[in-house]
């Protein structure tokens, strides 16, 4: 159903005014006809419909029934409202008017309040009088209390002294705040001198204050009380002075005292005093020793005596007992740097490593059980920075290298003489040569190494690793010192008389060094000898080995010399003296032990067999005819076996022997076709690589029957197959030098004979 137009005439100014009011009534209405749509949409549902009319209306007029109450309510308020608003307004009216005659009435009064005024000031200069009049008699006997005071403090009575002084300095700081706050600094002075003795009695009583102070250790094991006084005034001292700082306007002379301040100082400087400054008679050895010792028992005895009783005498907030460890730590960290700044022994310098890094941790001193908790140095700094315990470590070992090196040499002469002794070296259990020197070496080095091992990892690897550098530069005198030896007996080899046994004595101790090294070494699970020490002990096994075999060189050579000869071919004993010779020296070899007899036996059959080749290469002997070839090799045959028989019989392995190269040899020699010599030789090439062309074409030589087509055969047959020589190869050939054969005379422009 649609409005009429009187309706919306009606409504329009409504809506206007009320814009809400409509958007609430179309929602309304729709939202009816929603719910009767829902309702009624089936027609027998409209038999209800009087039924739904009677309840809504019903619910109608109960709703409007109480929008009526509540709007009447409202009303109600409202009115009341209004009501009190106009009572408000009659009650501020009256108020403005009472303003305004008192206002008026102020007005007429002001010329009264000027006279109001001088009573005023009147007023404050008779209290300020008053105020003057009260402490006349306070300032009039002011040099009587500075007399007083003097006596309390002549008396010790230091308490009284202190609150007669705080009198006085209250008056007079109340005096000069009091000018201050009137502007009358200029006279500041007059009061500032009528009250100048105060100064003076402020610094007795301060000095005998400090004098306690720097006796407190004593004191507080004999007299108590009188630190606890001292602290006590301190502590009135600090009060005023915080009270001054954070209240008054005006700070007086000479505050703040900062007196808790100075106990600290007072404090730290008699500790500094009593044992970092005091002169020492030695800084070495045992001095050194003394000194650290009584540092230890004082810091440890004075320390019982703040945690056990200073503590107890001072406020908990002064936290003394840290303040004392700091002190010692901080004052023994500067002491030692001190100390190390003076050249010191290795002795000294270890003396200060083992107690700065031992010593002073231990329950013997700062980690002794009646120390800890409270006394803990692990939150401070190191007592030695790591940088100068480095250097420190440093310095001792270059202490102990030049120890060592001085011991050594010491060491190393007493050798050399003994090598020029007219007796034999001395001999172990077993009968091998030895002398002291391995023992000596070795205890000196591992006791060295041992005892930086009681300081600190670090040190240890130090020492170890000098310890090394010094016995390989060791062994490199000990190698002077023996080519030194061995340069005097060429001269006469009668001295020294002992100089094979010497040797060997050289080889046994080198052994027992190259064997003992290992057990050097900071860490049992890493036992490898360095390169450049290991070279160092092989170089001097070689040397000692060569001179033995210059010795088995110079008395071969004299057999060797014979070789080869007619007499040597028809079957003299040439070969059998020579072995009497090398049983002679195996014998003496039989001093060393077995890895050295080995070597030793090795190394002479390989110069016995080289001797041999050289002998026959480089005589050149020739063979005329074939009988004279089956004579040679039925000489070599006999010479190698012999020989051969010699060195096994002394132990030495045949695979281990090179005289199999004389047996090749005499397969060459006694090669009955010479056609089939290429072959022969490219086999023995194949096996000694080092021969060369020149020994070769000797060994032809040699058979006296090879013509000069299979001479070339051979020859260019080993150009094509070079031969390689393979690593630890033994070379047998390589140092034969062979002569040049002389080139045939030619004539200028002539053929060849």
């Amino acid at each position: 159903m649609g409005m009429s137009a009187e309706d919306e005439r009606a409504a329009s100014p409504r809506d206007e005014e009320w814009p809400e009011a409509e958007k609430a009534e179309k929602l309304a209405r729709g939202a009816a006809l929603k719910w009767a749509s829902g309702v009624f949409y089936r027609p027998e549902k409209l038999e209800g419909l009087g039924h739904y009319r009677r309840r809504e209306t019903q619910r109608n007029s109960s709703i409007q029934s109480r929008l009526k109450s509540t709007v009447q309510s409202y009303l109600e308020g409202i009115s009341a409202g209004l009501e009190q608003l106009r009572s408000a307004a009659q009650e501020v009216q009256s108020v403005c008017q009472d303003l305004g005659a008192a206002r008026w009435a102020l007005l007429d009064s002001a010329d009264h309040f000027q006279g109001l005024q001088q009573m005023r000031e009147l007023m404050e200069e008779h209290v300020q009088l008053a105020s003057v009049v009260q402490v006349l008699p306070q300032i009039f006997s002011v040099h009587e209390v500075f007399s007083h005071i003097l006596q309390l403090l002549r008396g010790q009575h230091l308490l009284e002294a202190h609150v007669e002084l705080m009198m006085v300095e209250q008056l007079r700081d109340d005096i000069l705040s009091q000018l201050h706050l009137r502007g009358l600094s200029s006279a500041h002075a007059t009061v500032l001198s009528y009250f100048g003795g105060l100064q003076d009695l402020n610094e007795r009583l301060a000095k005998q204050l400090w004098d306690i102070v720097g006796s407190s250790l004593r004191l507080v094991r004999e007299d108590p009380v009188l630190f606890v006084t001292a602290v006590r005034i301190i502590e009135r001292e600090e009060k005023i002075d915080d009270t001054l700082l954070l209240e008054a306007a005006f700070l007086p002379p000479g505050r703040p005292k900062g007196w808790r301040q100075k106990f600290y100082q007072i404090l730290q400087d008699t500790i500094t005093g009593a044992h970092f400054h005091a002169p020492r008679l030695d800084a070495e050895g045992p001095g050194l020793a003394k000194h650290l010792a009584a540092l230890q028992k004082d810091i440890v005895a004075e320390l019982h005596v703040v945690k056990d009783l200073m503590v107890q005498c001072v406020p908990a907030h002064y936290n003394i007992l840290s303040v004392c460890t700091a002190t010692y730590h901080q004052a023994l960290s500067s002491h030692l740097q001190e100390i190390l700044r003076e050249d010191l022994d290795k002795q000294g310098l270890f003396l200060l490593l083992e107690w700065a890094l031992r010593v002073y941790h231990s329950p013997e001193m700062m980690g002794h059980p009646d120390l800890l908790p409270e006394v803990d140095v692990s939150a401070l700094d190191p007592l030695m920075s790591s940088e100068l315990v480095d250097q420190t470590e440093r310095r001792y070992v270059m202490k102990v290298k030049a120890s060592v090196f001085e011991w050594m040499q010491r060491t190393l002469e007493v050798e050399f003489k003994e090598w020029f002794k007219e007796e034999e070296p001395e001999t172990d259990h077993q009968g091998f040569f030895q002398s002291a020197l391995p023992a000596i070496v070795m205890q000196m080095l591992n006791e060295n190494i041992q005892v930086a091992s009681l300081i600190t990892d670090s040190l240890q690897q130090k020492i170890y690793n000098m310890a090394l550098e010094e016995l390989e530069a060791f062994l490199g005198r000990l190698r002077e010192a023996l080519v030194q030896c061995g340069k005097e007996h060429q001269q006469d080899r009668a001295v020294p008389k002992y100089y094979i046994s010497h040797l060997l004595a050289v080889l046994n101790n080198n052994l027992a060094l190259s064997n003992s090294v290992s057990s050097l070494h900071p860490d049992t699970a890493c036992r490898e000898v360095p390169t450049s020490l290991q070279a160092a002990l092989d170089r001097m096994q070689k040397k000692a080995t060569q001179l033995l075999l210059e010795e088995l060189l110079l008395d071969l050579q004299p057999l060797c010399l014979q070789l080869p000869s007619r007499k040597w071919l028809s079957g003299s004993q040439l070969v059998g003296s020579m072995c009497e010779v090398i049983d002679k020296y195996a014998k003496d070899f039989s001093r060393v032990r077995k890895p050295l007899f080995t070597l030793l036996l090795a190394e002479s059959e390989l110069l016995v067999a080289n001797q041999y080749l050289r002998a026959l290469l480089q005589k050149r002997m020739v063979c005329k005819s074939r009988e004279q070839r089956d004579q040679l090799c039925h000489r070599l045959l006999q010479d190698a076996t012999q020989l051969r028989e010699l060195f096994c019989g002394l132990g030495l392995d045949q695979s281990q022997q090179s005289l199999e190269a004389v047996f090749a040899l005499r397969e060459l020699i006694c090669l009955k076709d010479p056609a089939l010599l290429s072959l022969e030789v490219l086999g023995f090439i194949t096996k000694y690589p080092d021969i060369s062309d020149e020994h070769i074409s000797t060994l032809l030589d040699i058979r006296g029957d090879v013509s000069k087509e299979v001479r070339h055969v051979v020859l260019e047959m080993m150009a094509q197959h070079p031969q390689v020589v393979p690593e630890g190869y033994r070379p047998i050939f390589s140092t034969i030098l062979v002569p040049v054969p002389e080139l045939p005379f030619c004539l200028r422009k002539g053929k060849c004979a």
